[in-house]
């Protein structure tokens, strides 16, 4: 019988996931994401009219891109309250906006830390958001909507309040770095 180690067996407590930060509110979600999907490229810098022996194009490797996040059908309920989710979608929708304190004040989107338990997953801002409205009272008062969000990653360079600027070092730097070190 395998013995269970403390760090990782789960407490039983539900965590929600949340997008945290020192320049504007946190945004708990109602409803956890069902999943995470990441996306990551690399910039090509074709040459036109450049092939090699065999007749494929030249291709010159530029840089890594930002990862990508995407949350989709993230649910904000407010039936069983019979309250409207309009200010839960205010609060989401001023993600995309700029930043409410800090230095960023109106410079910039506020920068998060996309968390989940006690896992961190992405520093990055709320690049798009979607949503719909998929459940009314009879008098019309939206109380359901499922939304759909884009967070892109931003490196440590991109400073928070209270905290200082540090250069990117790409070369050392990868996403199972920053997944293991919660950065």
């Amino acid at each position: 019988m395998a013995t269970k180690n403390n760090n990782s067996v789960q407490s039983g407590k539900l965590e929600k996931a949340k997008l945290i930060s020192d320049e504007s509110d946190t945004i708990e979600f109602m409803f956890n994401p069902t999943q995470l999907v990441f996306q990551q490229s690399v910039q090509l810098n074709p040459s036109d009219g450049a092939r090699t022996e065999s007749g494929l194009p030249k291709v010159s490797f530029g840089y890594p891109e930002p990862c990508t996040l995407s949350l989709s059908d993230i649910l904000l309920d407010r039936y069983e309250e019979g309250t409207s989710v309009l200010d839960d979608l205010r609060k989401m929708i001023k993600a995309v906006n700029f930043a409410e304190k800090g230095d960023a004040k109106g410079k910039r989107p506020p920068i998060y830390i996309f968390t989940w338990g006690e896992q961190q997953y992405l520093r990055c801002f709320v690049e798009s958001i979607t949503y719909k409205l998929t459940m009314f009272l009879p008098n019309g008062l939206p109380v359901q909507a499922k939304i759909d969000m884009t967070l892109k990653e931003v490196d440590a360079s991109v400073s928070q309040p209270n905290q200082k600027s540090v250069s990117a070092n790409r070369q050392s730097d990868n996403r199972q770095n920053r997944l293991i070190s919660g950065r």
